[in-house]
């Protein structure tokens, strides 16, 4: 493995490179391409081939079929100029860049550039922003950057961004920066399997806990009633029960089938980040998998988180973080002269993916055994009033689920999705929550009735764990805010679904039912989520920045993908300084088909 290059070399860094395949029956589709599947499995790649890196104004990606082994059998991944993660594309604030990318697959692609705040037919979204890239055409991305740091890139269309179409984007600022390294690494997490995700998603509709081998056994009964009797073990689970809902429900996906991956590496041979004694390390860790949250830590070093979606932050030192499908977190560490496990395990502890920070290649840092699995409680899923096991001051209470059925006061109301109240910046609004008649009926299992912020709380599994972890409320953008006005209007949304189904929506509709959302071009508005479900959503808009209510109106940061936690609310500021339509939806690949939503800025 090569070292990277510092940052005083003034060029980009390598990043390892990992090709692999998506399982799926493609002969007849390549056949169709003029490809031959025998010459293409001849060209199966193995771990430890360094990731091309892409730097200047113009460039020519090629998204193609791409043979590898990763797992031991030779699968076909959708790739871009051949490998999976992508090649790193490093680009400068203030340029205009031009990219032609060719699609050589067998069905229209697309390339969204995640975060990156540019004119609406190049954002990539097909129906919305264009009409995606067909097969054997060609599309031309031209914009001005108009901000740095760290994003990545995935494809729009179908299940590609599960089969290896995702990559790395790096702007450098045009100005110096607010902090000091001397080294930059790119972390890619992201997950993998060898199944066809179509298969994956057909089975999570027939079973939607299909790849949850958590759910509770005999063993687990006796051990419940043996700690806090017959009769608490019995109501507890009546009500579990009664809600249809389990208390083991973290993740659809799994590492069942899943293997995560740190820059396309598997657990078994992970990534390796070399440093030299005295140094400062950047490490760029993106979020781009499909359906995996990570809780992220270094054993034995602490992190300074110094951006937060790329944008910079009041430095925050903590030794964990949770990172949401899409987010990303840019973190310094001042590493001694030993190895380091950079360890990166799923929510659901199914699994986990890994590097090492070293001065030496043959220095290797043990792995941490994975946390044990996190059990949800009736806090988790909005069922108690009692204080949330947050962590700090501020926490407030979880709010109570309604179940199909219950006639709670109210609920009831007239359909639509918009409330309207003025509210200060920086201060989430208390205006009542209202379900439209759209959430009753069999596509919706629950209702959320009294949610609350939890900006402190840093969810399930990371509560009182011994580790300071960061908190949403910990951040604070380093720079003012840059429109103070107070939002006009405010748009209430409720994630909605029906686990058992696996049905999701917005307020009880999905995507192919819905209508448009407008937003008034120049309007500042605040956007409220209710999460109506007992699963943890990352939410993206796209074209316009989501500015985080977190109490400071002064200093609110700005993210590009928020994490809405279960039975709980979030709210932020948008300015819709951006005409035309933009893609609005959960980061969940396998929710996205429902809870999405087009926004238009007229």
């Amino acid at each position: 493995m090569k070292t990277p290059h510092t940052k005083k070399d003034s060029v980009p860094i390598s990043l390892p490179r990992r090709r692999f395949v998506k399982g799926i029956a493609a002969g007849g589709a390549l056949l169709g391409m003029g490809v031959s599947p025998g010459s293409l499995l001849a060209e199966t790649y193995s771990p430890g081939v360094e990731q091309e890196i892409l730097t200047g104004r113009r460039f020519k990606l090629t998204i193609a079929p791409q043979a590898v082994n990763f797992t031991g059998r030779t699968r076909l991944a959708t790739a871009v100029n051949g490998s999976v993660p992508g090649p790193v594309i490093r680009w400068r604030q203030g340029d205009w860049v031009k990219i032609d990318v060719s699609n050589k697959l067998a069905e229209s692609s697309s390339i969204h550039w995640h975060g990156i705040i540019l004119p609406a037919p190049m954002d990539g979204v097909p129906d919305i922003s264009f009409n995606g890239i067909a097969p054997g055409g060609s599309y031309h991305y031209e914009f001005q950057l108009k901000q740095s740091g760290t994003y990545w890139y995935h494809s729009h269309s179908g299940f590609q961004e599960q089969t290896g179409l995702y990559g790395p984007l790096i702007v450098e600022p045009d100005e110096p920066e607010p902090f000091s390294y001397e080294r930059d690494y790119v972390v890619m997490l992201s997950d993998w399997s060898d199944e066809d995700p179509t298969d994956i998603y057909a089975k999570l509709k027939k079973m939607s806990d299909y790849y949850n081998f958590n759910e509770r056994t005999i063993g687990d009964l006796e051990r419940d009633i043996k700690r806090q009797g017959l009769a608490r073990t019995w109501a507890a689970r009546s009500m579990w029960n009664r809600m249809r809902m389990s208390d083991r429900d973290l993740s659809d996906v799994t590492g069942y089938t899943y293997t995560f991956l740190m820059n396309g590496r598997p657990p078994a041979q992970g990534w390796t980040g070399l440093f030299r004694r005295g140094e400062k390390v950047r490490l760029r860790i993106i979020n781009g998998s499909a359906m995996t949250f990570f809780d992220v830590r270094i054993p034995g070093l602490a992190m300074t988180v110094v951006a937060a979606d790329g944008q910079n932050i009041e430095p925050v030192t903590v030794d964990e973080f949770r990172i949401g499908v899409a987010e990303t977190y840019d973190v310094i560490v001042e590493p001694d002269e030993r190895p380091y496990c950079l360890f990166a395990q799923a929510l659901d502890r199914s699994g986990y993916a890994r590097g090492t920070l070293t001065p030496d290649p043959a220095l290797k840092a043990d792995i941490p055994p994975l946390d044990p699995y996190p059990i949800l409680t009736h806090q988790d899923m909005g069922m108690a009033m009692s204080p949330a096991a947050g962590q700090g001051a501020g926490t407030h209470n979880m709010p109570e689920m309604a179940m199909p059925g219950m006639d709670t006061a109210g609920n009831m109301a007239a359909k639509g999705h918009n409330m309207i109240k003025r509210g200060p910046a920086g201060m989430g609004s208390d205006t009542p929550v209202v379900h439209a008649a759209s959430e009753y009926g069999p596509q919706v299992d629950a209702r959320a009735v009294n949610p609350q912020y939890h900006l402190d709380d840093p969810g399930v599994g990371l509560r009182r764990n011994g580790r300071r972890v960061l908190r949403y409320s910990d951040l604070r953008n380093l720079y003012p805010t840059a429109d103070p006005r107070d939002p006009g209007r405010e748009i209430q949304l409720h994630l909605t679904g029906n686990m058992s189904r696996y049905m999701w929506s917005i307020n009880g509709i999905k995507y192919s039912d819905a209508e448009p959302i407008p937003f008034k071009y120049g309007e500042r508005l605040r956007i409220t989520f209710i999460n109506d479900t007992m699963m943890n959503h990352p939410m993206h808009l796209h074209g316009m920045w989501s500015e985080l209510e977190t109490g400071d109106g002064r200093y609110i940061p700005r993210k590009h993908t928020v994490i809405v936690q279960p039975g709980a609310r979030i709210s932020y500021l948008v300015s819709a300084d951006a005409m035309g339509g933009w893609a609005f939806h959960c980061h969940l690949l396998y929710h996205m088909l429902g809870m999405f939503r087009k926004v238009i800025v007229a």
